[in-house]
């Protein structure tokens, strides 16, 4: 089967809606301020953006709360076309361990993960329909230790069951992992060494 190319097809959907007089609304799901970065720096030219940080994988409070306050620095530093708004989700690390009863052992990028991906993308999915946003998607496709074609396959299957358009991404395409090493240099963003679960601190 041929490997599709998200960037190519976000670059499509960016395509049409450049000259659009008012921006399309999108809410970004951010795992963290570094990743974050240049999504936002790419993106805000061409949506309004809203952040929504939904992360109860982390599941230490003090990491948490350094994670958060983090994103809404970079958010009041990073210069934008359209204003770009937060909003943070629920921070219920429960829900996370109810999620991986059973995956608990399973190694770093496979089931246990995938199962993560999606819990927090359907959580901004059924948001975005709620609140009548055009786009949802999430900055992990950054991460060239995250899996872009099954964050994509689930953006679809979220976008069919909630009334809301998934925008595909491969965000580290075009050198947007590097571009975001850069930019948390720039605003000495801290960057974490784990996804912030306890199951990814595992040292086997």
């Amino acid at each position: 089967m041929q490997k599709v190319n998200y960037q190519k097809k976000l670059e499509a959907i960016l395509g049409e809606i450049a000259d659009k007089e008012k921006p399309p609304r999108l809410l970004l799901h951010s795992c963290c301020a570094p990743c974050s970065s240049y999504v936002l720096e790419y993106l805000s030219g061409y949506f309004s953006i809203t952040i929504f940080y939904y992360n109860p994988n982390i599941t230490d409070d003090g990491e948490y709360q350094t994670r958060v306050q983090e994103q809404k620095r970079l958010i009041e530093s990073l210069p934008a076309r359209h204003k770009i708004s937060f909003l943070e989700g629920c921070y219920e690390p429960e829900k996370f361990f109810a999620m991986a009863k059973g995956l608990e052992k399973d190694p770093e990028g496979g089931k246990r993960c995938f199962a993560c991906y999606r819990m927090r993308m359907e959580e901004a999915a059924a948001l975005a329909a709620e609140n009548g946003f055009d786009y949802f998607t999430t900055t992990l496709t950054l991460s060239p230790l995250k899996n872009a074609e099954k964050i994509n396959e689930i953006g679809r299957e979220l976008e069919a069951l909630y009334p809301v358009r998934h925008l595909p991404s491969d965000f580290k395409k075009k050198g947007g992992y590097q571009r975001s090493l850069e930019l948390s240099r720039k605003y000495q963003l801290y960057r974490q060494n784990y996804c912030g679960c306890v199951f990814s601190q595992r040292r086997d």
